[in-house]
Parts: structure tokens; C-alpha cells; sequence
């Protein structure tokens, strides 16, 4: 099956009162170079959608073969990023819709999704957290494209995901690598304390 990654990464994130939780340092680089590197160790193309006024970004990508698309009016919501980037995609192709903002997430949990994909083209696969939470990232077939077009405003794919509910399946991945989400400076510094509880000691 042909397949993309888009990677969705035009959000404001407004409630980190003015840090950019997207450049946030995880094991020494920026959050979304972090989650873009695990999305090419899959060997998909990776097209990321970014907003125009924040060229801190785009700098954090540099280097890295993906594809640029800039989303005119990302304040419409997260519809808008993900319309704007499916359409610069190849029409016949799968995507696998990826959140830029999930720290714990790893290149072997999207090579994971990517097999299980393969294995199940017709599918809808969406990564959950060991204990069955639903999460990210969501992959969705080639036929549901016309539907993921109909989105407005911020309620992500979660009408299409009920409309073809019969098609979802769950795909836990270790611990909650796929639930995993910060959004406030607080969220962060609880995060980073439980990553140094975690380290061995000595």
C-alpha cells in the first residue's frame, strides 16, 4: 500500500503561555525534530504541516528530508492543518495522521503501526496505550480521504473514526507512548521529573 506520514504541527500552542512546546528539549533535541526523525526511520514519506509565523519550526527541521507545507489559517483549528497537508499528498496514497506534540513516542512504535498497517490495509489503525486508551497516531486508508476533507474546525478525525468505527482497530503500544500529551509549562516539568525518576541511578 502507498502510504505518507503527515505530521501535524501548525498548532499555536496557547496554553504554554509563550514557550513553543514544539521546541521543547527531549533527549537533547527539539520535540518535533525528535518526532519527525522517528517518522522517517519508518521509511514513508513524511510531509509536515507548519503554520506561517513560526520560523523556529521550520529552522528545527533543517536537514531532514521531509516535505514543507505552510497552512494559510491554522487558527480555524486542526481540521485545517490536516485538509491542507492531505492535500499535498499523492491522491491515491494512505496516510498515517501524526501528531507533532507526543514526547514518549518512539520510531519502533510507528514502524510497529506501519507493519500492522501493511498487514491490514483496509483498515483503520489507531495506536492506543498499553491499557487499551485510544491515542495517536491514526491511520487511515486511501478510500477515506474525501471523508477527512469534510473536517472543520478542532475536532480532529474523531467523526470519521465514529462513522467508520467498524474498520478501527487498536493498536497498543508499550506504556502510554501514544497518550502521552503536554500542553502547559506544568505538564512539562511533571514529565521531565518522572523521565529522571525513571533513569538509573549511580
Amino acid at each position: 500500500m502507498d502510504a505518507h506520514i503527515l505530521l501535524l504541527a501548525a498548532g499555536a500552542a496557547a496554553r504554554m503561555r509563550g514557550r513553543d512546546k514544539l521546541l521543547e528539549q527531549v533527549a537533547g533535541e527539539a520535540l518535533l525534530a525528535r518526532i519527525a526523525r522517528a517518522a522517517l526511520a519508518t521509511g514513508l514519506p513524511v510531509t509536515v504541516a507548519l503554520p506561517p509565523d513560526r520560523p523556529a519550526r521550520r529552522a528545527a527541521l533543517a536537514g531532514l528530508d521531509l516535505r514543507h507545507v505552510t497552512v494559510p489559517d491554522p487558527g480555524k483549528g486542526m481540521a485545517e492543518s490536516l485538509k491542507t497537508g492531505l492535500a499535498a499528498l499523492p491522491p491515491g496514497a494512505g496516510v498515517m495522521l501524526l501528531l507533532a506534540d507526543l514526547p514518549d513516542l518512539t520510531a519502533a512504535d510507528l514502524i510497529t503501526l506501519r507493519d500492522q498497517w501493511r498487514a491490514e490495509p483496509e483498515a483503520i489503525l489507531r495506536g492506543a496505550a498499553e491499557d487499551g486508551t485510544p491515542g495517536h497516531p491514526v491511520c487511515f486508508p486511501p478510500d477515506l480521504r474525501d471523508d477527512l476533507m469534510t473536517l472543520q474546525g478542532d475536532e480532529g478525525a474523531r467523526s470519521v473514526l465514529i462513522r467508520h468505527r467498524a474498520r478501527l482497530r487498536l493498536v497498543p503500544l508499550p506504556g502510554r507512548h501514544a497518550t502521552t500529551d503536554l500542553d502547559t509549562p506544568e505538564d512539562w516539568a511533571a514529565w521531565r521529573a518522572a523521565q529522571t525518576a525513571l533513569r538509573p541511578q549511580g
